[in-house]
């Protein structure tokens, strides 16, 4: 778990330091601000998916699109956003809460890295790449939380449960969780941040939360065609 506590302490440190400029940056420069991260986050997306196996991505992303329309991922992350903010009278004028939660929670949550070194962290105690990653999201946070608000601020809970519970279970999956089968997750995973590249950078409105379930798939693909 220390992994996970340290990339929700840095999430939370950059968050807070973001906030400190909000309102202050011209709004035509934090919208453009908000596009280059935006084709940055595609460049990364892109280079991860290059990674997997073209049939189980189309396959796992495709059942995994249908069935999360079906239960509403996307809604479900928006709304959970909303009573947080309605919760706790996070409002202050600012719509953007909800969107600046899912935005930070997705991105910072189904990349490779979050995956690839929560499970090395569980596995073999190498916390580097969560590490680094920290060093990452806390930059990023600075200037997602300087245009979208404290909603950024918020990932922090969900990053230190997600990324934790992979720590936790990963050492009892160490012989199912194979480095190929991890690369083929990564790769879907890299799609989903594809996606929220292309949301930032062009407003594609790709409801990115309803592809989670494509993760699932995927290790369903490999094991009964790859494995």
């Amino acid at each position: 778990m220390i992994g996970a506590i340290v990339n929700a302490a840095a999430v939370l440190a950059g968050g807070s330091v973001g906030l400190l400029f909000q309102g202050k940056i011209k709004e035509d420069v934090s919208v453009n601000i908000i596009r280059v991260i935006g084709l940055c986050v595609t460049v990364i997306g892109v280079s991860g998916a290059l990674s997997g196996d073209i049939m189980l991505l189309v396959i796992s992303l495709t059942l995994g699109a249908f069935v999360g329309e079906l239960i509403n991922i996307d809604k479900a992350l928006n709304d959970f956003g909303v009573y947080i903010q309605n919760r706790f009278n996070l409002n202050n004028g600012n719509s953007d809460f909800a969107r600046g939660f899912v935005t930070a929670t997705l991105l910072f949550c189904v990349g490779a890295m979050a995956i690839v070194g929560s499970i090395e962290s569980g596995i073999r105690g190498d916390r580097s790449i969560l590490f680094t990653k920290s060093i990452l999201d806390g930059v990023t946070s600075i200037i997602l939380a300087s245009s979208l608000g404290f909603g950024v601020l918020a990932s922090a809970v969900v990053i230190l449960l997600y990324q934790g519970s992979i720590e936790f279970f990963a050492s009892f999956l160490q012989y199912v969780l194979t480095d190929t089968l991890i690369t083929q997750i990564s790769a879907v995973g890299s799609v989903m941040i594809l996606g929220i590249g292309l949301n930032m950078a062009l407003k594609a409105e790709i409801k990115i939360a309803n592809l989670l379930p494509g993760l699932l798939f995927a290790v369903g693909y490999y094991y009964l065609f790859l494995g």
